[in-house]
């Protein structure tokens, strides 16, 4: 299977030195020098697994990019590459349907890391068919990795299809922003916490009837999480 990874960076030559690691780690890297590129590429390559999308861009830049590859149906992993330090700046990244976001200046061994993370988060793999959780009005398919509400199909990013894995099979058990990053991200991310409350609030878009007021993921002040399913 090959591990198609989409690189969006302007900057020729941060570009070729992502690139080159991403190819010694056995990566097959498709490259773009601008937005309008690599929504080209995207359409070429509907097999990509994961991109790594730099923000500031001129043109389309990647918030755009990535809020287009959402709204075209994607479950692509993205991380967002940005030499922006500011709290509003990473959420909005998240929120766009981001699910990951690394700051320039950066180690490239930790955004290898980061894109492997990614890659087996939405590589999946080793369900049996009738592997399914059902809760309330939800139905979760381990095999598919769909999930639906009350019959109805729930468009979900890889790494909001994990939160909620997660939360599912453990009804009423309240967990921590660290427990959620390890169940979801894996136990070697070094990211922030952060990154779990913002995918949790773009979850609750999709799945509350009313996300200000929470039915199913409800916040446990001072520690995490918890499904009330």
């Amino acid at each position: 299977m090959k591990r198609k990874v989409l690189v969006l960076e302007d900057e020729e030559n941060i570009r070729s030195f992502v690139v080159l690691n991403l190819k010694r780690a056995g990566f097959e890297v498709i490259e773009a020098g601008s937005g309008e590129q690599a929504l080209e590429l995207f359409e070429q390559h509907p097999d990509i697994q994961v991109a790594v999308l730099d923000v500031m861009l001129p043109g389309i830049d990647g918030y755009e990019v990535c809020r287009t590859m959402r709204a075209r149906g994607s479950r692509a992993g993205i991380i967002m590459l940005t030499a922006r330090t500011q709290e509003s700046d990473k959420v909005t990244g998240l929120m766009t349907g981001a699910d990951d976001y690394v700051t320039k200046p950066f180690s490239v061994v930790e955004l290898v890391a980061r894109v492997e993370a990614l890659f087996r988060r939405v590589g999946g793999g080793g369900f049996q068919e009738d592997d399914s959780i059902r809760s309330g009005p939800f139905r979760l398919n381990a095999r598919s990795r769909e999930v639906t509400k009350n019959g109805v199909k729930i468009e979900l990013t890889q790494i909001e299809y994990g939160i909620l894995k997660a939360f599912m099979s453990n009804v009423g058990r309240a967990l921590s922003r660290d427990d959620i990053l390890e169940m979801v991200w894996g136990h070697h991310y070094v990211g922030e916490l952060k990154i779990v409350d913002v995918n949790i609030r773009r979850l609750r878009i999709k799945i509350e009837d009313n996300p200000a007021s929470p039915r199913y993921i409800v916040t446990v002040r001072g520690f995490g999480y918890m499904w009330e399913g």
